[in-house]
């Protein structure tokens, strides 16, 4: 899955042969799991039709301030499109519109929605090499980086006026790799690796039948996917679970039982800044599993179990650099359990939460939680959703890593 899933993006259009390009451009956009809207300007719909992109963008394009073919004209607001952004990319970028955004003139739909617009704006200029090198273009490319815009440069190729040169408009493929390389630059978490356990372990009985819990995986998928979205390299470790992610900096390794969590765990755990163990690791297996299926021959069984490995307390013992989270998952005296096991598994943090706060615990998509660190500073959150509790932890975790 790429960063850009979940952005809204707007796509601003300008009257240049290189918006043909632009279907592609939403196409890949769609595809990185984006959702898209167009505004173009009134010249660029001779060089690509409206139709085309709104089909491909499955929403309405914009390129005047009212519907033209419509008796009851309606009004395409310039500054809800700027704000529902969370991307504005301009490709084309025309020479023209250039200067004009670059000095404020607001004669088009497309400019009233930039000089509206909060959120990052790139540019992808593309014209003839001369006009690209001139200096009024110039000092368009500079005034826009000044006001923070961002420019994707154009390439050397063939251009529509016959001649070779600077000016083409970087390939579709080209301006989407550079935006999410350029979103990933500007992450928290760039260039940090994050371990993350979510879901149960199955604890094998016979070849039918294991002991486990209830545990969905929800609460430690939601931090992995988060992590991914702040830019780190996530390996995550999880027990069976109906969970997915396709996040293309999530590493997912399924494992079945505790010790193949503990094994896993171990793998990867030297080469990790941050680790964030939410699985509901069995704290007992059975000491012999049957090879057959046990026969329902007796109205009782007896099974004795042994202790699993704690993986939380093993890697307190070997961290070196690490911040190391735990989860606590508690029915009584919950806020001295939390803290009896932060200190004795010498953990950064621990998230405790208690089955007695309703929507809380397995299962739930919401969760109630309180943040302990080492130091005994206490954070305590209302019940929100697993994402926005994930939101919270990492932002927790960045404030300490950072400090």
């Amino acid at each position: 899955m790429s960063i850009l899933s979940g952005k809204k993006i707007l796509l601003g259009i300008s009257a240049g042969i290189a918006a043909y390009k632009t279907a592609s451009l939403v196409r890949l956009f769609i595809k990185a799991g984006a959702h898209v809207k167009v505004v173009m300007t009134p010249s660029s719909k001779e060089f690509i039709t409206p139709l085309t992109l709104s089909t491909l963008s499955k929403n309405p394009v914009h390129s005047t301030f009212t519907n033209e073919e419509d008796d009851n004209a309606v009004w395409n607001n310039h500054v809800d499109l700027g704000l529902w952004a969370d991307l504005f990319i301009i490709a084309p970028a025309t020479a023209n519109t250039l200067s004009k955004m670059a000095h404020g003139v607001c004669d088009n739909l497309l400019l009233a929605t930039y000089l509206s617009a909060k959120c990052p704006v790139y540019f992808a200029p593309a014209m003839d090499l001369d006009m690209y090198k001139h200096e009024s273009t110039l000092n368009s490319f500079e005034t826009l980086k000044g006001f923070g815009n961002i420019m994707i440069p154009a390439t050397t190729g063939e251009l529509a006026s016959g001649l070779v040169g600077e000016g083409r408009m970087a390939e579709p493929e080209g301006i989407v790799a550079f935006i999410e390389k350029d979103i990933l630059e500007g992450l928290p978490l760039k260039g940090k690796k994050v371990l993350i356990t979510a879901g149960p372990t199955h604890e094998a009985i016979d070849p039918v039948r294991f002991i486990g819990n209830h545990s969905s995986g929800k609460m430690g998928f939601e931090i992995a996917k988060v992590s991914a979205n702040l830019g780190a390299e996530v390996i995550l470790i999880t027990g069976p679970t109906h969970q997915k992610t396709k996040h293309a900096l999530i590493l997912t390794i399924p494992v079945l039982s505790a010790q193949n969590m503990y094994d896993e765990v171990h793998k990867y755990f030297a080469d990790v800044d941050i680790a964030i163990l939410s699985a509901a690791v069995a704290d007992f297996t059975p000491k012999e599993v049957a090879h057959q299926k046990i026969k329902k021959n007796a109205s009782t069984l007896t099974l004795e179990l042994e202790k699993t490995k704690d993986i939380l307390a093993s890697l307190g013992e070997v961290k070196k650099h690490q911040y190391l989270v735990g989860f606590a998952l508690e029915t009584n005296n919950e806020l001295e359990n939390a803290k009896g096991k932060l200190k004795r598994k010498n953990l950064n943090l621990i998230v405790l939460n208690s089955l007695n706060d309703k929507g809380a615990g397995f299962k739930n998509d919401t969760n109630k939680v309180t943040f302990i660190d080492n130091k005994e500073h206490i954070t305590e959150f209302q019940l929100k959703s697993k994402t926005e509790v994930a939101k919270d932890l990492l932002n927790e975790i960045i404030k300490n890593i950072d400090a």
